[in-house]
């Protein structure tokens, strides 16, 4: 497979993958070709323009912002959340900005990042273009990008390419579809789990891929504890308030008090405290997207405190069975809310944390796969319809209702024998093709659905 599962699970901020930590990365990678090509000093000035879903909901996910940062140098993986709102500030008090972190550009916030509602470029609804002027207005750069979902950024000479290219060292045991991941596993007497890991030592020594993941488990256990600590209201015009840590307070006063409460209690606060956290701009994995980022940790948190002897082990087989079905989404369909809606991203999710806890409960490939199945399937034509253009409503709570379908999903596969009517591969292709027929209202554009039952105040 041409996809590592650091590609599916990266550390961003909030609110957005596509929106937010792309734009980011596709500022970044603009301004370092300026710099990679000794231009950084012809600039005097920098054009962006958002098109599609980007201009449609570029301030509520927090685009704007997110292409200042990255023109400034910063990174999504690398830049401090507590930072971003001072150096945006920053610029539109100075007027100005540290192109690439070096090179002084005047720079207006309001005129020179454009966002155009109603025009979309033609390769995909998340599209960017980027102008270096010089002191004379002629260009010195321009370039397109693509956000096609999860963080994944194209520039316009990838795109008439396959977006996931054939690894140049060959895998273990590649598969591009989920029987073939199934033929894979038997033929090798492997669980889901042992290929993936077997492919990654095509990019790193295992050591190196283990520790990675736990790296991943320990930056959602620091967002889940953040989340359920922080109270107040979220950034936006809706005043959202944050329920995780008033939900925690109640739920460790019930365990104190001899109260029973239920595994789901615990799943749903963890998936909230995390897209609490995304919300409001802080770190979270992309798992595989920040819309749906709370999935993947809530059920790995749930993992941890339902099965006996839980150890490093387990959170790194976890998030390789994840990310085999991550991989088999970003293959063969989208993880992109912008191109199929939110089936795209919290369906993806939901399937995926189903693997995975299917995995760590013991089931075979076969059982595996059926969760992941079952955990699609019931996610298929879910619309991306956030109130506002914000990443709220119905996001963080959807978060949390798909954490409890995964792991409804993994304990009925688990207690099967794996045979089951509808395959992956045939849940995965339907999704394609509703996202292919769904209004593009439906599509991340705050056009349609709940954006358009719920007025912003």
């Amino acid at each position: 497979m041409s996809i590592s599962v650091f590609d599916l699970f990266k550390v961003g901020i909030g609110p957005s993958s596509s929106h937010t930590v792309g734009p980011m990365r596709a500022a970044y990678l603009f301004a370092a070709r300026l710099r990679g090509a000794g231009a950084l000093g012809r600039v005097a000035g920098v054009r962006c323009e958002l098109f599609g879903s980007l201009g449609a909901t570029g301030h509520g996910h927090g685009s704007v912002p997110a292409v200042v940062l990255g023109l400034l140098g910063e990174q999504p993986h690398l830049v401090d959340p507590a930072a971003t709102g001072p150096l945006v500030a920053a610029v539109r008090t100075e007027g100005s900005l540290l192109l690439a972190g070096k090179h002084p550009i005047a720079f207006d916030v309001d005129t020179d990042v454009v966002l155009h509602r109603a025009a979309t470029l033609s390769f995909h609804s998340n599209g960017m273009v980027f102008t270096a002027l010089d002191a004379d207005g002629d260009v010195v750069d321009r370039r397109e990008y693509y956000s096609v979902g999860g963080g994944f950024v194209l520039d316009e000479d990838e795109t008439g390419r396959p977006v996931l290219r054939e690894a140049e060292v060959p895998v273990a045991h590649p598969f591009a579809t989920g029987d073939e991941l199934l033929t894979r596993a038997r033929a090798a007497g492997l669980r889901i789990s042992d290929v993936v890991l077997a492919n990654e030592a095509s990019w790193r020594p295992e050591a190196e891929t283990r520790a990675g993941l736990l790296h991943l488990w320990s930056v959602m256990r620091e967002c889940v504890e953040r989340g359920a600590s922080t109270e107040g209201v979220l950034p936006g015009g809706l005043r959202v308030r944050r329920r995780a840590a008033a939900m925690r307070r109640r739920l460790e006063q019930d365990a104190a008090a001899g109260h029973d409460t239920q595994p789901g209690d615990h799943v749903a606060l963890w998936a909230l405290a995390v897209n609490e956290e995304n919300a409001a701009g802080g770190r979270v994995v992309t798992a595989p997207t920040n819309g749906a980022a709370g999935i993947v940790p809530a059920v790995l948190h749930h993992a941890a405190q339902v099965l006996p002897g839980f150890s490093d082990d387990h959170v790194v087989r976890f998030l390789l069975t994840a990310g085999a079905v991550g991989m088999l989404f970003k293959r063969n369909a989208s993880i992109s809310g912008a191109e199929v809606g939110c089936q795209g991203e919290v369906g993806s999710a939901c399937s995926m944390a189903a693997a995975g806890l299917a995995e760590l409960l013991g089931g075979t490939p076969e059982q595996v796969e059926n969760a992941a199945e079952i955990g699609i399937e019931h996610n298929l034509g879910l619309t991306c319809d956030p109130v506002g253009g914000l990443v709220q409503i119905p996001c963080i709570e959807r978060n949390a209702v798909a954490s409890m379908t995964a792991v409804t999903a993994a304990r009925i596969a688990v207690r099967g024998d794996g045979a089951h009517h509808v395959s992956l591969d045939r849940a995965i292709r339907t999704m394609r093709e509703t996202g292919a027929d769904m209004s593009v209202k439906y599509k991340e554009t705050a056009r349609g659905g709940l954006a358009l039952t719920v007025v912003e105040c």
